[in-house]
C-alpha cells in the first residue's frame, strides 16, 4: 500500500493483546542485535570494489615475473655497432634484435636501444649494421638502460595490500598483477527488494488513484550507501498468496540480480493491520518470529522486522515515501551495519533552532535543515512527501514533550548526505580577531525575545 493511511491510526482490533512497540532507541539497538556480522569469503575482483579485505594480498609471484623493455627499440648485448637478428633471438656480443615497450628481453640482451636513438646502416661488405645515432647520447645505451627488471616492483610473498583496507580501483589493478581473480572479502548484506501497490505505475505522469514509483529509483542505491549489496527488486501484487510467494526461499529472477540467496528481504506496504495487510501473516506461515512490531515514531509507527527460519531478515516499511526512509534509517540502517561488520550507526546532537511544542505520543522524526549551525524543521514533509527530505541535511529525533529553542536535541544524517557537523569545544580557547590588538568595542545589543530561525526555510 502506498496511500497516507499507512501512517493514520489502525481501527481497534479484537484478540489476544499485543505488545508495547520498541521506542526509537530500543528499535534502533533492537536490530542491531538481532544480526551477527556475515562472514567474510572470495568475491570476483570485479564484485571487490568497495568491500573490505579480509586478507592481505600478497605477491604470487615476482613483479613484474619477467624482464622486459621499457622502449621501443632495440635489445641489445654489449656495445655497438650491432649485427641485427630475428625478434626474440639468443643475442651474443654485438648483436641486437627489434623488441617494443612490454617486450620480454631475450637471453643475452644487456640493455635497450631507443629506437629514435638507433640508425640501421651497412658496413664494409655491405651487410645490415645497427648504430648509435639521431638522439643517442654519449655511452648509451647503458647498461640496464631501459630494461624493467624482473621483481623490481615487488618480489612473491611480498604484501602488497594489508587486511582492514577499503577496496579502491588501484588495489584491484595489484591484485589483478600480483595474480589473483579474487580476493577475501568481510561479509556484506545481499538485500533483496519485494515491492507492492497494485495502483504504483513506474512511468510518466500517474492519474487520478494511481500513484508513481518512488522507491524502485531510491531504495538500491540506499541499500549500497547503508552497507548492503543491492540483489534485484520484484513487484508482487497485494494478495496473500502473493505475498507468501514473494518471501519463500526463491531467488527471484531480477535482471541483473547476483544468483545468490539474500540475507534481508525488504518490503514495502502491507505493514498496517488491517485484512488487506499480510506481512506478519506471511511471516508466521513461514515460521518466522518477529523482532520488532511497531515503533513509537512517527512516521514509520507500523514497522516490522522478522527473522524467518533460514536466517534471513524481514524489514517491513510502511508505504509511504517518508516513512519508508525513517523506517530504513531507523531500523535497516543498524540491521545492515550489524550484518556487514560496522558500527551502529551514529547519533549527533544538534542546537534546535526553534520551539517543538509538547505532543504526547510518539517519537516524532523531522527532517532539518541547518541554518546558522542550528536545526530548523524541514517543510514539505507530510507522510508521502520527498520534497523536504531532499533538501534536509538529516532528521530530528523530537521527543514527546518538546524541545526548547537552542535546546540540543538527538539528530543522524542522511545516507547519502555528510555527517552531521560535531558541536563546538565551548573548553577551546577563541583566538584573537588580531595580533596585538586590545581596544575594546562597544558589542551591539541582543535581541530581546527569542529567535526562530524556521521562518528563513522559506
Amino acid at each position: 500500500m502506498t496511500t497516507e493511511a499507512q501512517d493514520e491510526p489502525s481501527p481497534p482490533e479484537t484478540g489476544p493483546p499485543r505488545h508495547l512497540a520498541h521506542t526509537w532507541e530500543e528499535a534502533r539497538q533492537a536490530a542491531f542485535d538481532a544480526a551477527t556480522p556475515i562472514p567474510a569469503g572470495p568475491v570476483a575482483l570485479e564484485l571487490a570494489l568497495g568491500r573490505r579485505l579480509d586478507r592481505d594480498i600478497v605477491a604470487l609471484h615476482d613483479m613484474p615475473h619477467y624482464a622486459s623493455s621499457a622502449m621501443d627499440g632495440w635489445a641489445v648485448n654489449g656495445t655497438g655497432p650491432w649485427i641485427p637478428v630475428e625478434p626474440g633471438t639468443p643475442l651474443a656480443p654485438h648483436q641486437a634484435s627489434p623488441i617494443v615497450t612490454g617486450g620480454l628481453i631475450p637471453p643475452g640482451g644487456k640493455s635497450v636501444l631507443r629506437s629514435e636513438s638507433a640508425v640501421l646502416g651497412e658496413d664494409e661488405e655491405g651487410l645490415p649494421i645497427l648504430m648509435t645515432g639521431g638522439t643517442a647520447r654519449p655511452g648509451e645505451p647503458r647498461t640496464g638502460q631501459h630494461v624493467r627488471k624482473a621483481g623490481e616492483e615487488a618480489l612473491e610473498g611480498d604484501v602488497l595490500v594489508t587486511a582492514g583496507v577499503v577496496l579502491n580501483p588501484a588495489h584491484l589493478a595489484l591484485a589483478a598483477l600480483a595474480g589473483y581473480d579474487e580476493l577475501v572479502v568481510q561479509g556484506r548484506p545481499l538485500v533483496r527488494l519485494l515491492l507492492t501497490g497494485s495502483e504504483v505505475v513506474e512511468h510518466g505522469v500517474p492519474l487520478p488513484g494511481q500513484v508513481r514509483d518512488t522507491f524502485g529509483p531510491q531504495l538500491p542505491a540506499v541499500v549500497e550507501m547503508l552497507g548492503g549489496i543491492a540483489g534485484g527488486q520484484q513487484r508482487i501484487g497485494d494478495s496473500y498468496a502473493d505475498w507468501l510467494a514473494g518471501l519463500e526461499d526463491v531467488v527471484p529472477e531480477a535482471p541483473g540480480a547476483p544468483d545468490l540467496p539474500a540475507d534481508v528481504v525488504i518490503t514495502t506496504g502491507g505493514t498496517g493491520r488491517s485484512r488487506t495487510d499480510h506481512l506478519r501473516r506471511a511471516v508466521a506461515e513461514l515460521g518466522g518470529r518477529l523482532i520488532i512490531d511497531g515503533v513509537a515514531m512517527r512516521p514509520g509507527h507500523q514497522a516490522v522486522l522478522a527473522e524467518l527460519p533460514d536466517g534471513r531478515f524481514v524489514l517491513g516499511l510502511p508505504g509511504n515515501p517518508l516513512a519508508v526512509m525513517i523506517t530504513l534509517s531507523t531500523i535497516g540502517a543498524p540491521l545492515l551495519a550489524a550484518l556487514g561488520h560496522a558500527a551502529l550507526p551514529a547519533v549527533q546532537e544538534v542546537p534546535c533552532g526553534t520551539v517543538l511544542e509538547p505532543e504526547p505520543g510518539p517519537t516524532r522524526l523531522m527532517p532539518f535543515r541547518l541554518l546558522y549551525g542550528m536545526a530548523s524543521p524541514a517543510q514539505h514533509t507530510g507522510p508521502g512527501m520527498m520534497r523536504g527530505l531532499a533538501a534536509a541535511d538529516g532528521v530530528m529525533v523530537v521527543p514527546p514533550h518538546g524541545v526548547q529553542l537552542g535546546e540540543l536535541v538527538p539528530a543522524f544524517a542522511l545516507p547519502w548526505g555528510p555527517p552531521i557537523p560535531p558541536l563546538p569545544d565551548p573548553s577551546a580557547k577563541a583566538k584573537p580577531r588580531s595580533g596585538g590588538r586590545t581596544e575594546r568595542t562597544t558589542a551591539k545589543p541582543a535581541a530581546s525575545g527569542p529567535v526562530d530561525w524556521s521562518a528563513l526555510l522559506g
